[in-house]
């Protein structure tokens, strides 16, 4: 998902598309996460969950391969994205098999005092995507450029350097999905395989109803889809803020300065916030850390406001903010994936309605992603880093107003969600 939504708006950047046009197309990229749902029975119906993961990850590989070889043609805006497309339908279908074979074999409990965890070891990736191939591209970049000079040059220069990279994410999906069929726990087929088309229908018919029949839904739906809207907001523009020249309001860093913040201390201040937050809301239970999980959430967008009100920063204060900002996201996350785990996911249809509620998560980010480049070359990087804060508060207040229906196993006496 990383590729996709984050280090793909990065390569257009480098390649000289605007970010009004980056945030239009790499937001759209969101929307094989939004609809999910749609085919989220048919990983519950058919095959095992192992299947689902392993088979998906070789698919990556092949598109992800071929997204490398459209780089050096004229006409790659196009076919990239296609690829990319392509890419998110078949990562969002391995986010459902995953999240379902996580959930198969958890308590409420456990997926509290894991959580983090599974932020921890997820956000490996983060690692190597948005920092250390990040990194990579500006070198790759600086070698093929050499001393030539002219827009063709650099055009040329990054069209090589991002061809490699995804070259490495390909590989690297083969052998995660070569990794999986070999580690992965063979989980068990579901019991209630339909017999066919008209069957599988009255199933996914039964697996939907079933969905908008949970006590408080409505309000749970509310908090679900309005959560992460800042972070859609900012999620594109953030990067390309730390990009773009300071005439233009921006940082102006390198791809491996960007690399290393992204790849380092912000994903360590990730990591060790996704940690706390898990700890945090075993602790406490979610239900009275949830407000608090929601400011942490939004502390991103006071850090980026701090930089572009600032002149020309240093890097120590450009790495700093960037580590308080990762910190702030990676501890309110939590929030959300607990919440769409304990109060919404628990019934007959465990996974499928886990991935209703990620669906409108990705809705959620989608929208505002896809306005937030009209929007910031419209305002300007400190205008736009301020509306953020704003349109942030929403979220708060959703998350005071979320519904808690299913008993939390964190409390004493209570058992656990789902057995």
């Amino acid at each position: 998902m990383i590729t996709v939504s984050v280090v793909a708006a990065l390569m257009y950047k480098n390649l000289g598309v605007s970010n009004t046009d980056i945030a239009i197309y790499t937001g759209s990229l969101y929307v094989p996460w939004s609809f999910k749902f749609a085919w989220a029975p048919i990983t519950e119906m058919f095959k095992t969950k192992k299947h689902w993961v392993v088979g998906t990850e070789l698919a990556m590989a092949v598109t992800l391969s071929c997204v490398a070889l459209s780089l050096p043609m004229p006409s790659f805006m196009g076919l990239t994205l296609a690829f990319f497309w392509v890419t998110g339908f078949l990562s969002a279908t391995q986010d459902i098999s995953a999240d379902g074979a996580y959930m198969a074999v958890t308590t409420a409990k456990e997926q509290s005092a894991w959580v983090g965890v599974q932020g921890f070891c997820w956000n490996a990736g983060r690692i190597v995507a948005s920092g250390l191939l990040v990194t990579l591209t500006g070198y790759l970049f600086e070698q093929k450029l050499g001393g030539a000079t002219g827009a063709a040059a650099e055009l040329n220069a990054w069209q090589y350097s991002w061809m490699v990279v995804m070259g490495v994410l390909a590989a690297l999906m083969a052998l995660l999905g070569v990794w999986h069929m070999k580690m992965l726990p063979q989980d068990v087929r579901s019991t209630e395989t339909p017999s066919g088309v008209a069957e599988g229908m009255k199933a996914f018919g039964a697996t939907l109803t079933s969905f908008f029949q949970k006590p408080g839904i409505g309000l749970g739906l509310v908090f679900i889809l309005l959560y992460r809207s800042g972070e859609g907001f900012i999620e594109k523009i953030g990067p390309l803020f730390m990009l773009d020249p300071i005439a233009k309001g921006g940082l102006g860093l390198s791809n491996q300065a960007l690399g290393y913040i992204n790849g380092s201390f912000g994903t360590l201040g990730f990591m060790l916030g996704a940690l706390l937050g898990g700890v945090f809301a075993a602790k406490l239970t979610l239900k009275r850390s949830i407000v608090w999980l929601a400011l942490a959430m939004n502390v991103p967008h006071v850090c980026y406001l701090i930089l572009a009100s600032s002149h020309a920063p240093s890097h120590t204060l450009v790495t700093t903010l960037v580590t308080i900002e990762k910190f702030g996201y990676g501890f309110g996350s939590v929030a959300h994936i607990l919440y769409m785990m304990q109060q919404i996911a628990p019934g007959k249809y465990r996974t499928a309605h886990y991935a209703f509620a990620t669906s409108l998560m990705g809705l959620g980010l989608m929208i505002p992603s896809m306005m937030s480049g009209a929007i910031q070359e419209k305002l300007g990087y400190q205008h736009f880093f301020a509306f953020c804060l704003v349109a942030s508060v929403p979220s708060v207040i959703a998350a005071a107003l979320a519904p808690f229906h299913v008993k939390d196993d964190a409390e004493p006496g209570v058992a656990p969600v789902g057995h």
